[in-house]
């Protein structure tokens, strides 16, 4: 068998089985107080153009905490963005842009101010 075949092979198998995590004795399993939430979002249907707009109206499309402060033109302080730190984050990200998608294909408006 070649390295070809047998990469091949490797990404056909590993495709259709799930990996099998070994939990160690001493290793505690993680309770995620926040998974009902995320599910809440991710699974949030968006059937009407007025809960569409709304949505859009409240997440920013870009993180509102990015700060320079300046001082005589020099910068003092730079603020990184805090949005990856918060931890539902991706969900308003994703249902953000399933509101624009409705808007744009179901409704057909115009979206380039939400952008």
């Amino acid at each position: 068998m070649n390295v070809t075949d047998y990469a091949v092979k490797q990404i056909i198998l590993s495709h259709w089985q799930y990996p099998v995590a070994e939990k160690k004795a001493n290793q505690k399993q993680k309770i995620d107080l926040l998974l009902p939430l995320k599910k809440w979002l991710d699974n949030l249907e968006i059937n009407n153009s007025q809960l569409a707009h709304r949505i859009c109206r409240l997440i920013p499309a870009q993180c509102p905490f990015a700060r320079t402060i300046k001082l005589w033109g020099k910068t003092i302080l730079a603020i990184p963005p805090l949005c990856k730190i918060n931890p539902v984050y991706d969900q308003l990200m994703c249902l953000r842009f399933r509101a624009i998608s409705y808007l744009a294909e179901e409704c057909h408006e115009d979206v380039s101010k939400y952008c």
